[in-house]
């Protein structure tokens, strides 16, 4: 039973940088995954693709063909992925069936709140056997104004409805948020969807002759009580000859924030990964194959693990917003400090290697030939 995503959002809220996150993350967790592009119109791909429906239908030759613009053409393509949905489902089935599968849509909002065609195939893969879930990301900087807010919770509530899977609604790029103003309330405050009086009074402030219609919009979004979010961080940093340490532009996502995601989403679709008895010994961990079979891992620890409330160092909202709002430089200083001493010991560990090396490896001396 193949487990996945799909990945939604609007233009610009990280989702291509999220699925190339995700690949690493995985890479490095020796867990095996696949990323799938929806997207006609998405020529700059950073990940490695497994499918591309650029290789079925492409969003210019839509345009040129039927006059089409780009809002117009985009749900043509998704009709006519629909239509050949066989093409997608060949596809996937030469893929790996342990493969973890993440589907990155396009950014059109219609695809994932009104439109049918997208519906209709996640029903089919549903069908086929793949147990999906719905991440939608939002860009975090739309909680600093209480009107923008107002208008992501309508839009995640009516994907979540219209998708009709476990869905897990994520303010992306939440490190970056201090860039556009000061939160009216504390980040759980948004993330956990909290009393929306508080919000409605902003609302009231910034135009009072809508007071009624904010009144039941609130209302609504309480009545369903469906939405929530979680955070993402991304960190862009380069190499940093200071510092004697790799920032990958590449490595977009932070680490603790894409692992805490993860966790979250694994759970809503049931997910357990079992590393196959092949799989290498993850460094820094215990090999517990020769110990008893009381102190051995098993599948009742691991489903208890899987199913329990998640523990970790972004598990907590307002852990996030120490570390990327009220605390961020005290943070920046610890962590560069911290690449600091990891790159002295990468340089004294090398030393000491290349110091047995050369005690090994001592010059051999010549002897003199011995005289007949």
């Amino acid at each position: 039973m193949p487990f996945g995503e799909v990945v939604c959002g609007s233009p610009g809220s990280g989702k291509s940088t999220y699925c190339y996150g995700k690949h690493q993350l995985f890479t490095a967790l020796h867990r095996p995954i696949s990323i799938v592009n929806l997207d006609p119109a998405n020529e700059n791909i950073p990940y490695p693709c497994a499918v591309d429906i650029s290789s079925l239908i492409r969003l210019d030759d839509v345009m040129n063909e039927f006059g089409l613009g780009p809002n117009g053409g985009m749900l043509y393509c998704m009709e006519y992925l629909e239509a050949n949905y066989d093409w997608l489902e060949e596809r996937l089935k030469e893929l790996e069936k342990d493969d973890y599968i993440l589907f990155d849509l396009p950014g059109q909002v219609e695809l994932s709140t009104n439109h049918p065609s997208v519906k209709n195939i996640i029903q089919k893969l549903t069908k086929s056997g793949f147990r999906l879930a719905a991440v939608h990301l939002c860009d975090a900087h739309y909680v600093t104004d209480a009107s923008k807010y107002v208008s992501v919770l309508m839009l995640s509530l009516r994907a979540m409805l219209h998708l009709e899977l476990p869905h897990i609604n994520v303010l992306s790029k939440v490190d970056l948020i201090t860039q556009y103003g000061d939160l009216d309330f504390n980040l759980d405050f948004y993330t956990e969807v909290q009393d929306l009086s508080y919000l409605e009074n902003l609302l009231n402030q910034q135009s009072p002759r809508f007071a009624a219609l904010n009144l039941q919009i609130c209302s609504l979004i309480e009545d369903y009580g469906l939405v929530g979010f979680e955070t993402l961080a991304v960190e862009v940093r380069a190499f940093d000859h200071s510092l004697l340490r790799f920032r990958l532009p590449s490595d977009l996502q932070d680490k603790e924030s894409m692992l805490h995601l993860t966790h979250t989403i694994d759970k809503a679709t049931g997910c357990v990964f079992v590393p196959p008895p092949t799989a290498p010994q993850p460094p820094d961990t215990v090999d517990a194959s020769q110990m008893p079979a009381t102190q051995r891992p098993n599948t009742y620890s691991l489903m208890t693990s899987a199913a329990g409330p998640i523990r970790g160092p972004r598990s907590d909202v307002r852990d996030v917003q120490e570390r990327w709002i009220d605390a961020r430089d005290e943070y920046d200083a610890w962590e560069k400090a911290q690449w600091r001493n990891e790159g002295l010991q990468v340089q004294e560990e090398a030393a000491r290697q290349k110091t047995k090396i050369r005690e090994r490896n001592p010059s051999a001396k010549q002897t003199p030939a011995k005289s007949a």
